[in-house]
Formats: structure tokens, sequence, C-alpha cells
């Protein structure tokens, strides 16, 4: 990419994190809402640090990008990014678990279970997850009664059983029996694409998108979202603890199949050349609008942590 093209990238991007963190802050409060009776502040800490502590904030800004493309109000995609960076932040704080990745660092800070204790951490998961879908439902996310039921339908089915619990299921499985090519593409595709898939499918929602634009835009989430895989596995083997802000040659130490250790450095590369190319084409019909989120499949593909 040439500088001037990352620096544009890069502020908007930017931009769209500030927002998200502002409104997450602002969630994350102490003060109870009508119908809760108390936020414990132990409690309170711990999601903060999990929610609060950087990050390029990528899905909620698929989810504004797309509802920008299509005509979505500003403000209800906002609070359907910051639902969906709830259920991010919960999944990396119980994926940071001793008994799942037993990562001490995220972003270069302290894990929560390490800032906290691992039960604190387990238990403000589950409050970020359910926090997920208090957002949603609530009254101030202001879009028709079908397009909330419709968000918070697709998000428990891209967060649950069928997508990212059951693909972080089948990674634990895959370090005692290793899987084909097929199987690597269908857990990554559940682990990491679901909710990548879900947030530019959510920004249609979120338009009011028909049935041809609302396919169109969920097919070039889960191309992005094998994107973002291949490039994460690709990091974990040519990147370092420093540069990722987290441990790196991690797969590779637990035995772990990945496309990378299947068709090598070289091949891999090539593959995420080829999804970045289809994504822009998928978002050909839209014309100049949908450069930013072109720009954004060339971004998941380039990226360096």
């Amino acid at each position: 990419m040439d500088r001037l093209y990352q620096e544009s990238f890069a502020a908007r991007l930017d931009a769209a994190a500030q927002n998200v963190a502002a409104l997450l802050s602002a969630l994350l409060s102490n003060t109870p809402l009508e119908g809760e009776i108390a936020r414990p502040e132990p409690l309170m800490s711990a999601m903060r640090s999990g929610v609060l502590n950087g990050g390029k904030r990528l899905r909620p800004f698929l989810v504004l990008e797309t509802a920008r493309l299509l005509g979505g109000p500003e403000h209800a995609a906002l609070r359907v990014a910051a639902a969906l960076e709830c259920i991010h932040c919960y999944s990396l704080i119980h994926d940071d678990l001793p008994a799942m990745d037993d990562d001490d660092l995220r972003r270069g800070q302290p894990t929560v279970h390490i800032a906290f204790d691992e039960a604190t951490a387990i238990l403000a998961g589950d409050a970020l997850l359910t926090l997920a879908f208090d957002i949603l439902s609530a009254p101030e996310t202001d879009l028709p009664d079908p397009a909330k039921l419709a968000l918070i339908n697709q998000l428990a089915r891209a967060s649950g059983i069928g997508g990212m619990v059951g693909g972080q299921a089948l990674d634990l499985f895959a370090e005692r029996v290793t899987p084909d090519e097929a199987g690597i593409v269908r857990l990554q595709a559940m682990k990491t694409g679901a909710l990548l898939r879900y947030a530019c499918a959510a920004g249609a929602i979120v338009a009011g998108a028909d049935t041809q634009t609302l396919a169109r835009m969920t097919r070039f989430g889960e191309i992005i979202g094998l994107a973002f895989q291949l490039a994460d596995d690709l990091l974990d083997v040519t990147s370092d603890a420093a540069t990722l802000g987290k441990a790196a040659g991690k797969d590779a130490g637990r035995g772990k199949a990945t496309l990378v250790s299947l068709q090598g450095v070289d091949a891999a590369r090539r593959r995420l050349d080829g999804l970045v190319e289809e994504a822009a084409l998928l978002l050909e019909p839209f014309g100049a609008g949908a450069g930013t989120l072109i720009e954004a499949a060339g971004f998941i593909a380039s990226r360096d942590r």
C-alpha cells in the first residue's frame, strides 16, 4: 500500500475506533441501568480492562462502513458496532484463559486473568456476552423491531454453537486430531470468520438492505473473514511477540495445523491476494462509495499485527 492510502485509511479506522470506544466506556459505567440492582466495581474494572485496552476495532468499523455505504442510520449502527465488540472482547478474555490459549499478554498488556484472576475474567466475559444483547434490544438502538430481532438472532448464531464458540471447540479438538484442509477452513470460518461476516451483514440490516444486497455483503464478510485468519496464521509464523503484542509461534508450538502449515508461506500469500481480489469484485456494483470497504480488505491482508 502506498503511504497516502495507509494514512487516509488509518485515519478513518482510528476515528471509528474512538467513537466505538467512547460509547463502550459509557456503557461500562458503574451506574446501574433500570432493572439492574448494582454493578460490582471489581467486575466492571475487569470488563473495562478487557474492552478499553486499545485495538483496531475492525469488526465495529465494518458495521459502520457497511451501514454508511448503504445509507443506514449512524447512531443505530454505532450501537450495533459496540454490541459486536462486546462479543469479540468477551471471546478474547476467555480465549486467553489457561484452559484455552493460555496467554499472558493481549495488545501488549496483561490479559484479564493475569491483571485480576481467572474467576473474575470468566465473569467479565460472561457479562460482556449478555451486555451485547442488552445493547441490541434496548430502546436506544432505534431500529424497527424486525431489524432488531434479525440482528439479535444472527449475532446469537454467529457467536454461538455454529459460529465462534463452535469454532473455538473445533480449534481445541484440532490439538488432538489434525483436521484436513476442509476442516481447517470450516474451523476458521466459525472461530474467526463468523463475527466478521456478521459485521458486514449487520451493517446491511441496519440500513434495511434488500435480500440481494444483504447476501452480497454477507459474502463479502465471509471472504474477509477467511483473509483475516490467513493473515493471522502468516503473522504467527513470520512475526514476533514484540510486534504482535502477544505470543508468536503458538500454533506451531502446539502442533496446530493451519493453511500456512499445509500449503507453505508463499502459497498462503497467493491465496490471500486472491481473497482480496474477490472481495473487491463483489463490491464493484457499489462504485466509488465502496472504496473504504475495499481498502479494509487490503488492510486485513497486509496488517503487521
